[in-house]
């Protein structure tokens, strides 16, 4: 499918809007289950615009500032940071430390004195106050979920990367050491050596990968972390390698399994599961990036290409982006748990489609 590069930095635009308009929505699920489980017993107000849902959306304004060179993009993420800063943050957790890569690209940017100090609290949490599971392991502790002893494929994207990044802003050993175990360690226990593909988590209490589900979103995030993670540190040798590696075999596995359509399904190898956006977006987006950066052979081009025609229709013409699966804990015992996610407009369907696309205008 070929498409105008005016008719994608059109569709960018309202979705830029559209996601500005969710990021200051609240998402009314999420809150009514806060009264019950907040876990840390805080003020629950802190939540509604800090969370893994409005961190995904955050990267993706960023980085379409970037690559357009939209200032008022970056003043109105610098103005959302100095807003809720001042407000309070909520607890720190794996999703609500999604919102800090952004603010640690904006630090990179900037010298900002605020953004360092945030960050560098966040960050030594991360090493020293993070709940951890057998072997080391970042336990995926939510704002209203302990999920002990249990690694998340999510944990990569929420929290590992901005480990990784603030290790290359302050020069410290500690977190580049660190976030480099956290990716060996979740590849390790996630992966599905049959397939490639990546299982939703795994618990060192039972020592088994729950229901075993190769969930789509939760996949994505690996596709995506990859090549961000090597574009961002400096990984050399055999651990390189082993990411590459890694990552490949997933990619193949997703050629395997993509939909005539162009979309995955939210259960990758289950085609009786709903095609699921979110999922789709970010699997394209981290082929196209991984291609281009050289990680995987070009001929892999077509394959995240081929999710253009059906995301585009998907969008509405006010940038609502349709057949996102919404906020999807661990299937524990079923896999047709996840066959039952509501599908609702959600903030990261706006984030992910961003990316997606501004990887199409490179590619």
């Amino acid at each position: 499918m070929k498409v105008e590069r005016e008719v994608i930095l059109s569709v960018l635009e309202v979705l830029a809007q559209s996601f500005k308009k969710f990021l200051y929505e609240d998402d009314e699920k999420f809150l009514e289950n806060m009264k019950t489980k907040n876990l840390a017993g805080d003020d629950i107000s802190r939540y509604q615009h800090w969370e893994w849902t409005q961190g995904v959306g955050l990267y993706g304004i960023y980085q379409l500032a970037q690559e357009l060179g939209r200032k008022d993009f970056v003043d109105f993420l610098e103005s959302f940071y100095d807003k809720e800063i001042s407000l309070g943050l909520p607890a720190k957790n794996v999703n609500t430390c999604a919102p800090l890569l952004t603010l640690g690209l904006l630090l990179k940017d900037t010298g900002n004195e605020l953004y360092k100090k945030t960050c560098h609290e966040w960050a030594e949490a991360i090493i020293k106050d993070f709940a951890k599971t057998c072997e080391g392991g970042i336990q995926h502790r939510t704002s209203d979920s302990e999920n002990t002893g249990e690694l998340w494929d999510d944990t990569l994207f929420m929290t590992v990367m901005f480990l990784a990044l603030m290790g290359e802003i302050e020069d410290s050993d500690t977190y580049r050491e660190e976030a480099r175990y956290q990716f060996l360690l979740h590849i390790k226990y996630l992966v599905d050596h049959k397939t490639g593909l990546l299982f939703h988590g795994w618990t060192f209490e039972g020592h088994h990968n729950f229901a075993e589900a190769l969930w789509g979103r939760g996949n994505c995030w690996f596709t995506i972390a990859v090549p961000e993670y090597l574009s961002i540190a400096d990984v050399q040798g055999a651990d390189r390698k082993f990411l590459i590696e890694a990552l490949l075999g997933q990619v193949k596995a997703l050629e395997k399994y993509q939909d005539q359509s162009g979309m995955w399904h939210t259960l990758v190898d289950d085609d009786t599961s709903y095609l699921e956006a979110s999922a789709t977006c970010g699997f394209a987006y981290g082929i196209l990036k991984a291609v281009r950066l050289g990680l995987i052979d070009k001929k892999y081009k077509d394959v995240g290409l081929k999710a253009l025609e059906p995301i585009l229709k998907l969008i509405d013409p006010d940038g609502t982006v349709n057949q996102v699966s919404y906020g999807t804990p661990m299937g524990r015992e079923s896999k047709d748990f996840y066959k039952g996610i509501e599908i609702k407009p959600m903030p990261y369907g706006q984030a992910l489609a961003m990316l997606f696309l501004l990887e199409v205008l490179k590619a």
